[in-house]
């Protein structure tokens, strides 16, 4: 997967976060009306799924903590016993819209230009952004999403001041995949003081003015941040939630998912299990990966790692990792993508360029060699 940055300037958007516990939480303008200003009806159909689905959300984000509290007092995540889903001969059926996804890019949903670069690019998958790379601020939130739901609708524009013309979106076959928050977010100011699920909030906020007949297949999401199996079930019940609400079928919605904890590393035929009627593969996302596996291991004075640029794509636990997945992922009927890549080229610098695709080079020949699906 290769990530794009866009620079976001963020003067006179008014301030709409407050701290919660020394955190900033994504918070509406103070003059906020949600029968107002979010689309009519709208409201009354998250409701009964904020009712549902916050509640669930944020018992397992408590779950969350006491898992890294065994971690860090000596009981580290492992195998589960296996059960159904390691036994069972259970398959997915790769949709025909979805087998090549050998090249996906990734930026940030709020960014139009980027957002039709992005598609116009001739990659197989794109993943527009509401996690990571977009601000978790409620301009560029909302701003992400009105981008989603015109580039699914293939309306997208921006202007390009150097020719001075409207670009548009051209016809292809690429898939849109689009990240929500994750489940450890919190979007405030919804429902008075209530919190709800920011990932319930983005999910719902698209399904809500989805129509599938302008799409050219079924909406999918890329599933960010999960650490466990027991998570996928949230997920799952979410899209056939939303399916019913909307009357599509209730494997109508798709995903595929980040494995980017050092939790999910140990379930990851768990998780498909429990998302099999929704999911089309895994992702390797190494740095969050990394980032998790020091966390669990915060109590190991021993376990101290370099700065993360001089880690080698090969390192053991990347590695058994990367050789693993696709080994699941495959005897599972779904792809297996490799870790994202983060290298720039540089057309100023072409001794810096050089190393940079060297090294690009190593790492994707490693993850073919693994029979990773693509990258």
């Amino acid at each position: 997967m290769v990530t794009l940055a866009s620079n976001i300037s963020e003067s006179g958007l008014p301030t709409s976060n407050r701290s919660v516990v020394g955190f900033p939480l994504n918070c509406p303008p103070a003059d906020f009306d949600p029968l107002r200003d979010l689309p009519g009806g709208f409201i009354d159909f998250l409701r009964p799924l904020q009712q549902r689905f916050t509640p669930w959300q944020q018992a397992l984000v408590e779950e969350r903590g006491r898992v890294l509290d065994d971690s860090h007092q000596g009981n580290k995540p492992a195998h589960r016993y296996p059960a159904e889903a390691i036994r069972n001969g259970w398959r997915i059926q790769l949709p025909d819209w979805c087998p090549d996804q050998r090249n996906q890019m990734t930026g940030p949903a709020d960014d139009a230009d980027l957002v039709v670069k992005m598609l116009n690019s001739g990659a197989p998958g794109v993943m527009l952004d509401l996690e990571d790379s977009t601000v978790n601020e409620w301009q560029h939130q909302r701003m992400g999403v009105e981008n989603i739901l015109q580039a699914l609708r293939g309306t997208l524009t921006y202007f390009d001041r150097k020719r001075g013309n409207v670009v548009g979106i051209k016809p292809s076959s690429t898939v849109i995949w689009i990240r929500p928050r994750g489940l450890h977010i919190s979007q405030g100011g919804i429902f008075g003081d209530e919190l709800t699920s920011a990932s319930l909030f983005d999910v719902a906020s698209l399904v809500f003015r989805v129509d599938p007949s302008e799409l050219k297949h079924p909406l999918s999401f890329y599933i960010p941040k999960s650490e466990s199996a027991d998570e996928a079930v949230w997920w799952r019940d979410l899209f056939q939630a939303l399916a019913e609400a909307r009357g599509w079928p209730k494997d109508y919605i798709k995903c595929m998912a980040l494995v980017e904890s050092h939790p999910l590393a140990f379930q990851m035929e768990e998780f498909l299990y429990n998302l099999r009627e929704h999911i089309l593969g895994l992702n390797l996302g190494r740095w969050d990966y990394m980032a998790s596996l020091i966390h669990f291991n915060l109590d190991d004075p021993a376990w101290v790692l370099p700065d993360r640029n001089t880690i080698p794509h090969n390192v053991p636990f990347f590695q058994n990792l990367r050789e693993l997945m696709p080994e699941i992922c495959h005897k599972r009927g779904v792809l297996a993508i490799g870790g994202m890549t983060a290298l720039y080229p540089s057309r100023e610098d072409p001794e810096l360029n050089g190393r940079a695709l060297a090294t690009l080079e190593k790492d994707k020949k490693n993850e073919a060699d693994c029979l990773m699906d693509g990258a």
